[in-house]
């Protein structure tokens, strides 16, 4: 197993591009979160900002969110990116493939590591927005700041792909 190291300043968002980042990945967030979820996860405040801003829906209760286009849903039929980001908010144990996540929860990946380091799995370049940030590549340990640099060390190493 490979082991994922993260170096210590301030909270970081890191990624592992590639196939398997090694122990406490899980690789189907979606069937995880099914199986797995609390309902103090979906009730939290930031589970119900993500949940809104994601997926446009408004958490009634913990087993019940009214959704604009299905009616009113279990916790279960959620999208498969924002039940990636409920778990990474809440599940500090797991690495989790993020690349169940669309762009529009780069943000949410972004403001989630201010508090803590976190650690995702991407099998594409997700578009992180124009604004400046601190992303570790795990596969290099280079930290990067823009999309270009993002970009540059994705496709410089060889990260996805042949």
């Amino acid at each position: 197993m490979k082991t994922v190291l993260i170096l210590k300043g301030g909270p970081m968002l890191s990624i592992y591009f590639g196939d398997d980042p090694g122990e406490g990945y899980i690789f189907n967030p979606d069937v995880f979160f099914n199986n797995m979820y609390e309902d103090g996860w979906i009730t939290s405040a930031v589970s119900r900002q993500m949940i809104q801003d994601i997926d446009g829906s408004e958490v009634v209760g913990a087993h019940l969110i009214e959704s604009p286009f299905l009616g009113p849903i279990p916790p279960e039929r959620l999208s498969g990116g924002v039940k990636t980001l409920i778990l990474i908010a809440h599940d500090q144990d797991h690495i989790f493939n993020a690349s169940a996540c669309g762009d529009n929860c780069s943000g949410w990946l972004l403001r989630l590591a201010e508090d803590r380091d976190i650690v995702i799995r991407l099998g594409y370049i997700m578009d992180l927005g124009k604004e400046p940030f601190s992303i570790k590549v795990l596969n290099t340990g280079k930290v990067v700041h823009t999309m270009l640099e993002l970009d540059e060390e994705i496709i410089g190493a060889h990260l996805l792909g042949g």
